[in-house]
């Protein structure tokens, strides 16, 4: 393997990007549009949740419970005449939750008696309905306190959230959703332009000089990871200057981290290119295989630890569920190479792995 000619292949790719202002824009500029649309759009924690009120006890007590729920910031409150007009309410979707408050609510809120409320909650959403359950504990202690009541419970809970104090959605989303475009991104670029050159008939003429597969494949993936290397370095400074993401960890490991990642996924859309050596086809594979995948089995949105078995194993396929997670720890906890170590040696084997299948097969298809 001639270094030399692998510099050559990537300097003739360079001259193909510069003069495709469409390549160049999609690699640079999308990632940095798409993370800062995205970031500010996916939000896990709800607010201004739609409640229903009936008060029937029409008390200070029971509009002090009424302004417990609006003062915690996450429910706008709206009084209907009756339960049955709560329910209407839910039954419409123009409510998350209904709050009835019985006509002896006052009457039993003393140490000796029980005093209940009934609320509830639209469970079609199992997310937004479990937001709002989460919620109601807060709002009860927060008016037992006003109340000068006590929680009798045997133990008393103090939580302390770490890594993320504010559970703050956007600590948790970003350092993923770049990862997660950056990967289709990178897919869809060699896969497309790779698969222009054979319908072009470009790469025809690049066969007949002496330069082997590996070389090729190498070169071509040399430019590429370059200019997603650049705009991994756009994307982190987003998420420092414009979302006030903390950086934990070390930035030299994240981007040989980024690096490894961004050339699997370049070196599969070289593989599928070689496979498809059409332009339509390989859009196809390539959203077939790099995005359902990436959004939805990668641990983004949801844990694979929590996943049926199957799926479970099969996401350790994925390069994208493995610097996810290489970059959440990086951003958030600090993790050291000894602590991400299974998950850095993953993505080197998932690369090396890639770039086997992509020699292998443009090396079958071109020889005689």
């Amino acid at each position: 393997m001639k270094v030399s000619s692998i510099w050559a292949i990537a300097k003739k790719e360079v001259f193909h990007v510069v003069r495709d202002p469409f390549t160049l824009g999609m690699a640079l500029g999308m990632p940095v549009i798409m993370v800062l649309f995205f970031g500010y759009a996916i939000e896990f924690n709800m607010d201004r949740i739609p409640l229903v009120v009936h008060d029937a006890n029409k008390s200070e007590i029971s509009l002090e419970l009424v302004r417990s729920f609006t003062n915690s910031g996450y429910f706008i409150s709206q009084y209907v005449a009756s339960p049955a007009h709560a329910v209407q309410h839910l039954d419409e979707g123009l409510a998350y939750a209904a709050l009835i408050i019985p006509p002896t609510f006052t009457a039993d809120l003393k140490p000796a008696t029980e005093s209940s409320v009934q609320i509830l909650v639209d469970g079609s959403d199992n997310a937004s309905a479990g937001s709002v359950v989460g919620y109601l504990g807060g709002v009860q202690r927060k008016f037992l306190e006003k109340q000068g009541g006590v929680l009798h419970d045997p133990l008393s809970l103090e939580t302390r959230f770490l890594f993320n104090p504010e559970l703050n959605s956007r600590w948790f989303v970003v350092p993923g959703l770049a990862a997660a475009i950056t990967a289709i991104l990178s897919i869809l670029l060699t896969a497309l332009t790779v698969a222009r050159e054979w319908e072009n008939g470009s790469m025809e003429l690049l066969l007949s000089t002496p330069v082997r597969p590996v070389e090729i494949i190498l070169g071509k993936l040399l430019p590429y990871s370059v200019m997603g290397g650049i705009a991994i370095l756009f994307v982190f400074m987003m998420s420092q200057w414009v979302f006030a993401i903390p950086f934990r960890g070390n930035f030299f490991l994240y981007l040989v981290s980024s690096l490894i990642f961004l050339s699997t996924y370049l070196a599969q859309g070289l593989l599928i290119s070689v496979m498809t050596r059409r332009q339509q086809l390989s859009m196809q594979f390539a959203m077939l295989s790099g995005l359902l995948p990436t959004i939805l089995l990668s641990g983004f949105i949801f844990p694979v630890e929590h996943m049926p078995s199957f799926f479970y194993y099969f996401t350790m396929l994925l390069p994208a569920r493995w610097f996810i997670k290489i970059s959440r720890e990086l951003f958030l906890q600090g993790a050291t190479i000894a602590e991400i170590w299974p998950s850095f040696l993953a993505l080197c084997v998932l690369l090396m792995v890639m770039i086997l299948l992509a020699t292998r097969k443009f090396k079958k298809d071109v020889e005689p």
